[in-house]
């Protein structure tokens, strides 16, 4: 055990003057929050701003009172080269027809082959929907007709979902990128500690020391998930200063990350970043050299990337909460939304998740003690 501590402090303090692995930690750590804050924000400022969208109209002078509806809609006469590519209509016989209680025609000409055109002939379109219902109504009411008689039934929608339970989606791809934070933190350490070592013949030289290769391999998988933990940590940090700045309020939920929920995610993901740090020694160890290993561990890491997206598309909800990876992060959503914690699950895959680091392990216990991966032949 103190041969174990001995060899763990001394590759800390190696690690520690590694200036790319703090910079990954760093980067990482501060630059993830920051951009998912901003990206959320410019979204949430998007949906709450209503959209000015400037169009040709002809023949306004026809219809003055459907033009004013419009612009109220946000919908006006524009020219120059902001106006989109659409063109209302107002023919003369409008207003002829209007009054004397006949259908008015109006008339949109637009090249629906434009993608970027659908948003505002879509906005356009209910416009005129919402005009059109109006002057149905004044046109009943004139005839002494209520207008509530064309709609027999009056919907009402309970929405019984929580704040917390709204914002679902949202937590999936946090909660992910949370996750995806011990694989990616220790990555750098995992590489120079293994192949870069290799490559400066100082893994030979541990190696002839009065050491194990298990207690190596112990102290190195220690050492990265200390970096893989510190960037989690880090993280969680700046997304508690970070996030409480995004105006969630305006989609209609709240999002709170506190220190509760921290901790849960700190804890959970502690068997995590034991499997990826036994996951990217194993991958290092048989690459060739430090550019090998990093190509390789970015293929690699595709796999648990795309197991932490599937909880967010609810591919198969039962299976994925059995599954290492997907079943920490249901967890921390169902903590999240105050679903509460389900124990068989949350056990079940930590298990299993100790279980492939064990395997892991082992792996590049007998790794180490091969010719072929020591001397890269």
């Amino acid at each position: 055990m103190n041969r174990i501590v001995t060899l763990f402090m001394k590759e800390f303090r190696d690690a520690f003057r590694d200036k790319r692995s703090f910079s990954l930690i760093l980067g990482y750590g501060i630059g993830m929050p920051i951009f998912f804050a901003g990206i959320f924000f410019v979204t949430i400022q998007s949906f709450s701003e209503k959209p000015n969208i400037p169009i040709s109209i002809q023949g306004a002078e026809n219809g003055p009172d459907l033009v004013r509806f419009l612009n109220l809609a946000g919908v006006h006469h524009g020219e120059g080269e902001d106006t989109n590519e659409i063109t209302l209509i107002i023919p003369d016989s409008y207003a002829e027809q209007l009054s004397s209680g006949k259908p008015a025609e109006v008339i949109i000409e637009v090249d629906t082959s434009k993608k970027e055109l659908m948003q505002p002939l879509s906005q356009l379109k209910n416009s005129l929907r919402s005009y059109s219902q109006e002057m149905a109504a004044l046109r009943l009411m004139a005839r002494g007709i209520n207008p509530q008689v064309v709609h027999p039934i009056d919907l009402v929608t309970h929405d019984l979902a929580t704040n917390e339970s709204k914002s679902i989606m949202i937590l999936g791809s946090l909660l992910m990128s949370f996750m995806m934070t011990v694989f990616f933190s220790g990555m750098n350490v995992a590489i120079d500690t293994s192949a870069g070592e290799r490559e400066r013949n100082s893994l030979t030289l541990l190696l002839c020391q009065p050491i194990t290769t298990k207690e190596i391999v112990i102290a190195k998988s220690l050492l990265v998930s200390c970096f893989a933990m510190l960037g989690l940590l880090l993280t969680l940090a700046v997304s508690m200063v970070v996030f409480p700045q995004v105006p969630w309020q305006e989609l209609g939920f709240s999002f709170n990350l506190d220190v509760a929920a921290a901790a849960l995610i700190l804890i959970g993901c502690l068997p995590l970043a034991l499997m990826a740090s036994s996951l990217q020694l194993f991958v290092s160890f048989f690459a060739k050299t430090f550019k090998e290993a990093q190509t390789y561990l970015t293929m690699v890491l595709m796999v648990p990337v795309v197991v932490a997206m599937l909880p967010m598309f609810e591919v198969a909800p039962d299976v994925m909460k059995w599954l290492p990876l997907s079943g920490q992060q249901i967890l921390f959503s169902d903590w999240l939304t105050g679903r509460g914690l389900t124990w068989e699950p949350m056990i079940f895959s930590t298990l299993t998740t100790l279980a492939i680091t064990a395997a892991l392990t082992y792996g590049n216990i007998r790794a180490l003690r091969s010719e072929k991966v020591i001397f890269a032949l």
